[in-house]
């Protein structure tokens, strides 16, 4: 957040030269033919080129916002208290595998940071104090952030392309699917190897205190059904209305919340609390990622319109040329960097081309990657998150793990890099040939 503040402090202290080479018509407009001034400079700075970069990440901010709240709903409620139940076994690497796949289905649907939280806590509730629960929170990790790359609503970046219209979310998700399951088959069976055969779980049910919810099982269903199937319903809302994502989610909230007092109306009326706490350092994750968004995009906002952005994307075009190289570099620094932060950068890097535009004596075949639904856009997504898997320093979900269960970098390094390494290649492999010969 600092760094944004900075960016744009200095924007506006050397912002003429800017102002002049990419607004000159506009500013001139703005003066309407007065003589040019600093405070005017000032003034179209602020209300002219910040406040659309501002409008952009609203819209992302009241959209995490809304999610956040459908998902804090269902905690609430006990809707995800099935999970516990299912998952219920004393076959390690059944536990593992059953751990992978409800966190990669979940993460698809809700924000990646808050499905690994969420089953975080979980795996601390079945799982005694051992060091293979370790490995049990590298590969929430990796489902998560894998499971964030098959939607547009799984995760900031996704939901970004989706925003800037870069991409669609049904063809999106069709080019998603077979690299992001295997990018989590692959490193989820290498570490299974590592564990015995079975393993302690506390089989103890969580019992509720007269605080915590009276809900049914069928109204816990209910309420399940109505919050997922009400974030799948976004998508929809948008192409049908074609208003902004962060409205779809404000509709989806307001009708879940008509839903919820429904089904606490009795608690409600005699006027009993319902609300079981949540756990702390998942409110505490949930702020930090918001204040982090917003920050990291001021930051990229500022660079773009300095034009460095576009000197970067003139030099990959000119040294690099080609996407699948650009893509691996990209993962490669995710693992050091967070990788919200470089697909971000990445993707602000070009604009959406029109190839009915293009003039035909121009690499129309490099340019279609960064067309609508273009290779560019879905391997960025792909390589930043599982990228962001190969140290714990290169993302969210793997900063929360190390506060969690206190695991360092170097354990880290040693036991799952190599295997999320794999993982990554094998489905940048997959969607390869799919792009190939398939397409």
């Amino acid at each position: 957040m600092f760094l944004g503040v900075i960016g744009w402090t200095l924007y506006m202290v050397a912002g003429k030269q800017y102002v002049e080479a990419m607004y000159a018509v506009e500013y001139a407009e703005f003066l309407g033919g007065e003589v040019s001034t600093v405070t005017s400079l000032k003034d179209f700075i602020a209300n002219y080129i910040f406040i659309g970069h501002v409008a952009d990440i609203c819209q992302i901010v009241l959209y995490l916002l809304a999610t956040m709240s459908i998902v804090d709903l269902l905690n609430t409620n006990g809707c995800f208290d099935f999970l516990s139940e299912w998952i219920m076994t004393r076959n390690s690497r059944r536990l593992m595998w059953m751990m992978a796949l409800i966190t990669y289905i979940l993460s698809a649907n809700l924000d990646n940071l808050t499905t690994a939280l969420m089953m975080f806590a979980i795996m601390r509730q079945l799982l005694p104090a051992t060091r293979f629960r370790m490995y049990y929170g590298a590969v929430i990790v990796i489902a998560a952030n894998a499971g964030g790359c098959l939607t547009v609503i799984g995760d900031v970046s996704t939901l970004m392309l989706w925003v800037k219209e870069a991409v669609t979310p049904s063809s999106f998700s069709a080019a998603m699917f077979l690299p992001s399951v295997v990018a989590v088959v692959v490193p989820t069976y290498l570490i299974s190897r590592k564990l015995p055969e079975q393993i302690s779980i506390n089989t103890s049910r969580i019992r509720y205190r007269g605080d915590d919810t009276t809900l049914t099982r069928w109204q816990r269903i209910l309420m399940l059904f109505v919050g997922i199937g009400g974030l799948w319903f976004i998508p929809t809302f948008h192409h049908l209305t074609q208003l902004p994502p962060f409205v779809g989610a404000l509709c989806v909230l307001a009708l879940f919340g008509v839903v919820n007092e429904l089904c606490n109306r009795k608690l409600i009326k005699n006027d009993l609390p319902f609300l079981r706490p949540v756990p702390r350092f998942m409110q505490t994750e949930s702020i930090q990622t918001i204040l982090f968004f917003i920050g990291v995009s001021m930051a990229i906002a500022a660079l773009q319109e300095t034009g460095a952005l576009y000197t970067a994307a003139l030099w990959c075009d000119e040294h690099i040329h080609n996407i699948y190289i650009s893509s691996l570099i990209l993962g490669v620094i995710s693992a050091f960097l967070d990788n919200v932060a470089l697909v971000l950068t990445s993707i602000s890097m070009y604009d959406v081309v029109d190839l009915a535009k293009v003039s035909s004596d121009i690499d129309a075949g490099y340019l279609s990657s960064f067309a609508l639904n273009g290779q560019y856009w879905q391997l960025v997504a792909y390589c930043g998150g599982v990228g962001g898997c190969i140290l714990s320093i290169g993302s969210t979900a793997g900063y929360a793990l190390m506060k969690c269960e206190n695991v360092s970098i170097w354990w880290y390094l040693r036991h799952i890099s190599g295997k999320v390494v794999i993982g990554w290649l094998a489905g940048l492999g997959v969607y390869f040939l799919i792009d190939s010969f398939i397409r």
